[in-house]
């Protein structure tokens, strides 16, 4: 069995005051319930070239205290996450949901998580995706996830997110 390496946990305040923090701020043009109906299947963000698998591990509904593997990349790194949030208001359109990591495969990480926020929009929606991140040292790993490489990451989970989108029809 391959080792793992277990994370700390934090509240949904770490998500505005991390070390290393990367928000992607866009609008899609779908409903917010569409938008919220494709974050949050089995196997959601098969369209992103950086992430190679996500499956829930828990059973739906799925909502607070669901659990999820995530399989990064080439299928080098992977993470068990564990949501601790999650609110959904399909009368208003809104929805948000919060997940942290519990372990990871690899060392690095002292915190690692991720907040969902789908809002309705003049057209469409917007969503507002944040990730952040604490590492065990201000060493070169902090310039590692925070520097060039990973903001190349994030354009391209970005990039794939928005074409992704572009071709999805509307009704959920």
């Amino acid at each position: 069995m391959a080792r793992t390496y277990a994370l700390e946990s934090f509240d949904l305040d770490f998500f505005d005051d991390a070390p290393v923090r990367h928000v992607i701020d866009v609008r899609l043009p779908v409903t917010p319930a569409r938008a919220w109906a494709e974050f949050t299947r089995q196997g959601t963000l098969d369209w992103c070239r950086a992430i190679k698998s996500i499956t829930f591990t828990s059973p739906p509904p799925y909502g607070a205290g669901a659990t999820r593997r995530a399989v990064l990349g080439p299928g080098y790194v992977t993470l068990e996450e564990d949501f601790f949030h999650w609110t959904e208001d399909a009368d208003n359109g809104k929805y948000h949901n919060a997940f942290r990591v519990k372990s990871a495969n690899v060392p690095g990480m002292r915190r690692f998580g991720e907040a969902t926020q789908i809002d309705p929009a003049e057209v469409g929606c917007r969503l507002r995706w944040t990730f952040a991140l604490e590492l065990p040292t201000t060493s070169k790993a902090v310039a590692a996830f925070s520097g060039p490489a990973s903001a190349t990451v994030y354009k391209t989970i970005e990039a794939d997110t928005l074409k992704y989108f572009a071709h999805l029809p509307s009704a959920t």
